[in-house]
C-alpha cells in the first residue's frame, strides 16, 4: 500500500528520524494556517508547498514550488489544489491534487555547505535480505545519476539477524565522504530509518533527497513508503492513511472479492488461478499478437462468484476486445469453474467481446462439455495453443 508524502514523514519522526516539518492542507486558507503556525514553530519565513500524490517526479511537473509571502503560499496552494499534475510516473492522464504539504524551509543560508543524498531501503528477494541503496549524488535527478554513473550508487545489504553491523555503517558514511559529527548524526539517522521500516513491515522506504543542512542536521526532505499489503492486518492505524482516491477503481473493486488484480494497458482481459500461470497466460496473449489488458488471479477457490466479480471488472475496460480465462483444477474443479462462467455470462448479459475458456486438471472434459452446451457466445481450448490460435483469430 502506498501512502503520501506526509503520512511516510509522521512514521519516521515517530520513530526519531529528523524530517522537515510541513503541515497537509486540501484549501489555500488552510495552506496559509499551516505556513502561519510552521513559522510560530521552526522560525521559516520561506515555505515548500509540496503535491501530495502517489507518484514521483512531482518537482518537474510543478508539483514542487517555494512561497516567499503568505500570499504567495495562498496563491500557490490555491493553483495547485485541483490541478492535475502529470510526471514520468503518472503517466499522460496524471493525477489530480486534492492535498498540498506546506514545509519548511531546510535549505536556509549558513557557513557550511549544503548537500543531498539519496538512501533507499527495500527487499532483495534473491538473497532474502533487505538492501540498503545509497548514492553521494542526491536530488530530483538520481535516475539518471543510476544511467550515466552507476558507480556512484552503493548498497549494503543486511544480514536480518544482526541489522547493521558496524563495518557497514562505516562503508556508508565513507562513501558519501562525511566525517565527524555529521558522519555519527548520518549513521545514527540510518540506523533509525532502518529500524522504522522494520517496525511498520514496509516494503520500501525512498528518501531522495537526504539533506545535510548548513548548520550539519541530517534531515528527511521527502519521503516515499510502500507497506506490504500483506503486514497490514498488524498495522491498522497504517492501513486507515489508505487514500482510495489515489487508487485504480478496478482494483478497489477486485479487492472486495479477494482478487489479485493488476490493470495493464492491453486489449485482452484474462482471468487464471495462481500466480505462475497468470505469468503463462499474458506470455500467450503476447505471442497471439494481443496485448494483456490485466493480471487477474482468482486463487485457488474461484467460485460463481469470483468468476462473475472477475467477469464483469475485466468487462468493464473499454479497450478489452477478448477475454481469456485460464483455468487449471487442482483444488478447484473444471467443471464448477465452468458453471460459473455460464451462470456470470448470463447474470451481466450483453457481452460484446468473445470469451475464450481453457480448463485443464480436474473434470476438465466435463468443464468443457458445460461450455460448448451452453449456446453462449463463449469458445472452449484444450491446449495454450489452441486458445493462442483463438486470441489471435478473435482480437483481428
Amino acid at each position: 500500500m502506498n501512502i503520501h508524502e506526509y503520512q511516510a514523514k509522521a512514521i519516521l519522526k515517530e520513530n526519531g528520524v529528523r524530517i522537515q516539518e510541513g503541515i497537509v492542507a486540501s484549501t489555500a486558507e488552510e495552506a496559509v494556517e499551516a505556513a502561519l503556525k510552521l513559522q510560530e514553530e521552526t522560525g521559516t519565513h520561506l515555505w515548500v508547498i509540496k503535491a501530495q500524490i502517489h507518484a514521483g517526479g512531482r518537482g518537474k511537473g510543478g508539483g514542487v514550488l517555494l512561497a516567499k509571502t503568505l500570499d504567495e503560499v495562498k496563491s500557490v496552494a490555491g493553483k495547485m489544489l485541483g490541478m492535475t499534475l502529470i510526471t514520468h510516473q503518472t503517466g499522460p492522464e496524471g493525477k489530480k491534487v486534492n492535498q498540498v504539504l506546506v514545509a519548511q524551509d531546510v535549505y536556509y543560508p549558513g557557513p557550511s555547505s549544503k548537500l543531498e543524498f539519496y538512501m533507499s531501503i527495500l527487499l532483495n528477494r534473491q538473497s532474502g535480505r533487505n538492501v540498503i541503496v545509497y548514492s553521494p549524488d542526491g536530488g530530483v535527478d538520481i535516475e539518471q545519476v543510476a544511467e550515466t554513473a552507476p558507480h556512484r550508487i552503493f548498497r549494503e545489504e543486511i544480514d536480518p539477524g544482526f541489522g547493521i553491523l558496524p563495518f557497514q555503517g562505516k562503508r556508508i558514511i565513507q562513501n558519501l565522504g562525511l566525517s565527524g559529527a555529521v558522519a555519527r548524526e548520518f549513521l545514527q539517522f540510518t540506523e533509525r530509518l532502518y529500524a522504522a521500516y522494520l517496525k511498520v513491515d514496509a516494503s520500501l522506504f525512498e528518501i531522495n533527497p537526504v539533506l545535510k543542512s548548513s548548520d550539519d542536521k541530517i534531515i528527511a526532505v521527502d519521503a516515499k513508503v510502500d507497506i506490504d499489503d500483506n503486514a497490514l492486518f498488524r498495522h491498522p492505524d497504517i492501513l486507515a492513511m489508505r487514500d482510495l482516491s489515489e487508487e485504480e477503481p478496478s482494483e478497489i473493486e477486485a479487492g472486495k472479492y479477494n482478487l489479485n488484480f493488476v490493470k495493464l494497458e492491453g486489449n485482452v482481459g484474462c482471468m487464471v488461478n495462481g500466480a505462475g500461470l497468470a505469468m503463462a497466460t499474458m506470455d500467450i496473449i503476447k505471442l497471439s499478437g494481443g496485448e494483456p489488458a490485466n493480471f487477474l488471479d482468482v486463487g485457488g477457490g474461484a467460485n460463481a462468484a469470483t468468476v462473475e466479480a472477475g467477469l464483469k471488472i475485466i468487462l468493464d475496460d473499454a479497450n478489452v476486445k477478448a477475454v481469456l480465462i485460464n483455468i487449471f483444477g487442482g483444488i478447484v474443479r473444471c467443471d464448477r469453474v465452468a458453471n460459473g462462467v455460464v451462470e456470470a455470462y448470463k447474470k451481466l448479459g450483453n457481452i460484446k467481446v468473445p470469451i475464450i475458456v481453457r480448463l485443464q486438471g480436474t473434470n476438465a472434459e466435463e468443464g468443457k462439455a458445460v461450455i460448448d452446451n451452453s449456446g453462449l457466445k463463449v469458445y472452449s481450448a484444450t491446449t495454450l495453443q489452441e486458445a493462442a490460435a483463438l486470441v489471435n483469430r478473435l482480437v483481428k
